[in-house]
């Protein structure tokens, strides 16, 4: 390969090797905000006073909260429900919430 071909080839592929080094920093950016958000609905179902969310599990993707374990009664998995959806940053919430 010719030194103007390999100075080219170069400055071709540099835009795409700089591309995928973006889109690997917005997923560490995601993760780092899910866990924000994760962090952040625990403690608001935490200092919520008529939830007990001692049994809640918190888990985030996307900033689609899914809420999963025991709960006394459907109204406190719609308290925890409505508690979370409040949490700026929230996309969405699914319940896997059971009642005990």
């Amino acid at each position: 390969m010719t030194p103007a071909r390999s100075l080219l080839f170069l400055i071709l592929l540099t835009p795409a090797i700089f591309a995928a080094g973006c889109g690997a920093g917005a997923a560490i950016n995601r993760t780092i905000d899910d866990a924000t958000l994760t962090t952040q609905v625990k403690t608001a179902l935490l200092n919520a006073p008529d939830i007990d969310a001692t049994q809640i599990d918190v888990e985030t993707s996307a900033a689609v909260v899914t809420l999963r374990g025991l709960v006394r009664n459907k109204d406190d998995e719609a308290k925890a429900i409505d508690a979370t959806r409040r949490v700026k940053g929230v996309r969405d919430v699914r319940s896997e919430l059971k009642v005990q």
